[in-house]
């Protein structure tokens, strides 16, 4: 072989593996562009689980199923005696639940809680009674009181500074 046949055997290997080599880096291309799509989508999800569990209730603030039936059996019990004032002991007597100290002491939690929600009120200390819908029933309403409250809370700022009393009486009544 002379130097000339040697140098283009060389140059055609120099070819095919340039031509081999064109493959893999396309695929390293395409393997960097799909790594950085994936790796953008990771922070992405990274940051919304993130979201998520700060606004998610922790699990001291989420209940068990077995904790809503309590609350159910509680309600229930204050919805068979309507006008009837309980204690958490008396209450937990009547639902043939445990009377220690920390069983009662939880009901007296849940019951302040729902208290808080709106389906009991407290008329006495400890006592707790199913809060009465007989006001929602009634044909009387304060609707047209608040409707006169809620125009004058509205014209008053307009009217501040401007002639006096009697301007705003007439713009109330007139309008």
């Amino acid at each position: 072989m002379n130097i000339l046949e040697l140098l283009a055997d060389l140059q055609t290997q120099h070819e095919k593996a340039t031509a081999r080599a064109g493959e893999p880096r396309d695929q390293m291309g395409r393997l960097t562009a799909a790594l950085a799509e994936i790796e953008a989508r990771l922070t992405d999800l990274a940051t919304t689980r993130k979201v998520i569990a700060e606004l998610a209730p922790t699990q001291e603030d989420s209940e068990a199923p077995e904790t809503n039936s309590v609350y159910q059996a509680i309600v229930n019990a204050f919805n068979q005696h309507p006008g009837q004032e309980f204690r958490a002991r008396e209450l937990h007597e009547l639902l043939g639940m445990p009377t220690d100290e920390a069983s009662v002491n939880i009901t007296r939690s849940r019951l302040g809680r729902l208290l808080r929600q709106g389906f009991l009120t407290q008329p006495g200390r400890g006592c707790y009674q199913k809060r009465t819908q007989r006001p929602l029933t009634l044909p009387y309403s304060n609707g047209p009181t608040e409707g006169v409250n809620t125009k004058t809370k509205r014209i008053a700022p307009q009217m501040h500074g401007r002639a006096g009393f009697s301007l705003l009486r007439h713009r109330i009544l007139l309008g």
